[in-house]
């Protein structure tokens, strides 16, 4: 028996309102960037254990002023950690909001499977009798296991 242990349903107002939530969140930071992996793995990290070593660094550097070359543009740089302190706590709802969505996705989709393969042992035991095996030889190439080349030259 079908587990069915997930209730979700999304109508289309959900919906509609859900993809003019995100149209407004991607228009609002539109100037988050995407990194493909080469360059996520050459970046230096700033981790929770680097911060406040990020921050006493350039706190030092704003007060010795003397000692920063102009090549270094601490202004620019203590202007990023705000703006970094803005983005983290926004970071973090959208994080648990698409762990959620996953979670949801993955509970109402393992519902979905139960049922599909209920159906399926019953379209196994009594579909012949009632004219549905094309069904269930089509619903069967699911669990097929591909052939080998040595296999396919042996039966040829």
């Amino acid at each position: 028996m079908a587990k069915n242990q997930f209730t979700f349903n999304m109508t289309e107002g959900q919906l509609a309102e859900t993809t003019q939530a995100l149209d407004a969140l991607e228009s609002t930071l539109s100037e988050l960037i995407g990194l493909d992996n080469a360059a996520r793995r050459s970046l230096t990290k700033m981790g929770q254990g680097s911060e406040v070593f990020c921050r006493r660094a350039l706190s030092g550097l704003q007060l010795n002023p003397q000692i920063v070359p102009p090549s270094l543009d601490v202004a620019v740089a203590i202007s990023k950690l705000e703006a970094l302190e803005r983005l983290l706590p926004v970071v973090e709802r959208l994080r648990r909001l698409a762990q959620r969505a996953t979670d949801t996705q993955m509970a109402v989709g393992s519902d979905v499977m139960d049922a599909a393969l209920e159906g399926y042992g019953l379209l196994k035991v009594s579909g012949k009798r009632q004219g549905l095996d094309a069904l269930y030889r089509d619903l069967a190439a699911r669990w097929a296991k591909p052939r080998r080349d040595s296999e396919a030259a042996v039966d040829a």
